[in-house]
């Protein structure tokens, strides 16, 4: 089948969008032949025209589980499609490119979108209701349902609030980061969390229009030894240039995980400064999403490169998933009819830099929602046959052995693929490099081999075993053994004599060829 598998940790993940797609301008008598194509007649299309022209940019569910609204380029358009027809139902296009967007009810029928040209545009059914422009450029918004209030924060150290009920801006939060580059909210408690450039991250009560507390990530990751040097979104001023990139309160709202720009996770306790875990990516690359799987105790974490799946208990990875293109927004698919309403599906839809929006389906997280339960025959299906493992042809390497074959410049490339403390490399570049780095490893090798080859002939030999009496059989044992060494004695003794004997008549006929010279 064209559904491709990886298995890590003993779960599996398929992977629904690696078969082939048939273009709408393709010729019908090309068509035709496609038709007979076994992988394209066994592709998994699990939307239709779920794609984009060049890449996607973000992907949501609806709060009622009926509707995956994502946005992508280019030209810079947002569609929705229905879940129940497994296929679109309209798109639209934009004038500028969208930086993230809010859905302001429980369907599509009302969207927020934050523009990167320094305007918000307010979307209904029947198309563009409303624009408006912030003072400076945004990088996210958030929207808290219980005071009508669109939150913006973006380049400025001002959190901008538009209230959708009266229709005006009302007076920002004034935070000490000198720019926001994420927001998080959670709908219970209300209370907003402020992801700055300088890493710290300040929580507001917006009843009482004020600041409940901070913590500044950089130096607590800084007090226990964590490395926070990164690639970084831009010119940080934090310690070493880190930044806060990603936000994620925990359905209880006492939880929160804060990304960075060096590629760390941080589990908080809104009643501690100190962190209860701390996740690191291998890559070093800024955290662009972060999601708590309903359900499970499991933290789904998102780097361009990687998906992390962990227990947020323990921290012990449950799996990963690296889409083969820079990941840029992650969704969980909920089933709203499913008996526990809290609870995630095993289906993630990830938007990236490529055509299509990407999507895994994980057993293990999870069962398929209702609308695609196709997926649980499917997978049945594919438990039959054999599937080979994604990283049979791998090696696995340590961060030591990297520095040891001067190879810490590959790191962040395709040729390496993190996993827990180490790296996965290709077994043909890892011969090559072994090969230059030891030449005499394939001698050594070879040499044990044939070592190894000689015991097993030998232990197959027959041995002649001498029967102990059943009468003082532990003092026949002992002259038995020590009539084995006095045997071994005397064969050392003769191969000393013999080697003294050939060193002297060496000596001999050294010593008579030179007399005969003179």
């Amino acid at each position: 089948m064209s559904v491709t598998v990886q298995a890590l940790n003993g779960v599996r993940v398929y992977n629904l969008s690696s078969g082939k797609t048939l273009p709408q301008w393709i010729a019908e008598k090309r068509r035709s032949v496609l038709k007979k194509d076994e992988a394209y007649r066994n592709r998994v299309e699990l939307l239709q025209d779920f794609e984009f022209a060049t890449a996607s940019q973000r992907v949501k569910v609806s709060p009622d589980g009926e509707y995956v609204i994502a946005t992508g380029t280019y030209p810079p358009m947002v569609r929705v499609y229905e879940l129940r027809e497994l296929s679109m139902k309209f798109e639209r296009h934009m004038d500028s490119d969208i930086v993230q967007f809010q859905v302001l009810g429980d369907d599509w029928s009302k969207l927020a979108f934050l523009m990167a040209d320094r305007s918000i545009e307010f979307h209904a059914p029947y198309g563009k209701h409303y624009r408006t422009r912030v003072p400076h450029f945004g990088r996210d918004i958030a929207y808290d349902p219980h005071s009508c209030d669109l939150l913006v924060g973006g380049s400025a150290s001002e959190v901008y609030r538009l209230n959708l009920e009266e229709g005006t801006f009302k007076a920002p939060f004034e935070v000490s980061s000198p720019g926001v580059n994420c927001l998080g909210l959670h709908p219970e408690h209300g209370l907003l969390a402020c992801g700055g450039e300088d890493a710290v991250v300040e929580c507001w009560d917006p009843r009482a229009r004020r600041r409940a507390g901070a913590v500044d990530v950089g130096e607590v990751l800084a007090r226990q030894g964590i490395s926070t040097a990164g690639t970084g979104l831009g010119a940080g001023v934090g310690a070493g240039g880190l930044e806060v990139t990603a936000l994620r309160f925990d359905a209880r709202g006492m939880g929160m995980a804060v990304g960075t720009s060096a590629g760390q996770v941080a589990l908080f306790d809104l009643r501690s400064t100190r962190p209860v875990l701390v996740k690191e990516h291998q890559y070093e690359l800024p955290i662009v999403d972060i999601k708590y799987h309903g359900g499970t105790d499991n933290v789904i974490s998102t780097d361009p490169k990687i998906l992390k799946i962990w227990n947020k208990n323990t921290g012990k990875v449950f799996t990963n998933i690296e889409p083969g293109a820079d990941v840029a927004d992650v969704a969980v698919v909920r089933d709203p009819h499913a008996a526990d309403k809290l609870g995630d599906s095993g289906l993630l839809l990830v938007a990236g830099e490529q055509r299509r929006v990407m999507s895994f389906y994980v057993p293990d997280l999870g069962p398929a929602p209702r609308w695609c339960s196709f997926l649980d025959a499917l997978t049945d299906e594919l438990e039959e046959t054999k599937n080979a493992s994604v990283y049979d042809d791998y090696k696995f390497v340590t961060r030591d052995e990297l520095k040891a074959m001067n190879l810490e410049h590959l790191i962040g490339s395709p040729l390496l693929k993190s996993y827990m403390h180490g790296f996965f490399m290709d077994m043909r570049l890892h011969q090559r490099v072994a090969a230059v780095s030891d030449p005499f490893a394939y001698d050594r090798w070879r040499k044990e081999k044939i070592k190894q080859k000689v015991e097993e002939k030998r232990a197959a030999r027959i041995t002649r075993r001498a029967r102990l009496p059943t009468v003082n059989a532990h003092l026949a044992e002992h002259l038995l053994a020590k009539q084995k060494d006095r045997r071994k004695g005397h064969a050392d003794a003769d191969a000393h004599a013999e080697d003294s004997g050939d060193d002297a008549a060496a000596a001999g006929g050294a010593g008579g060829g030179g007399g005969g010279g003179s």
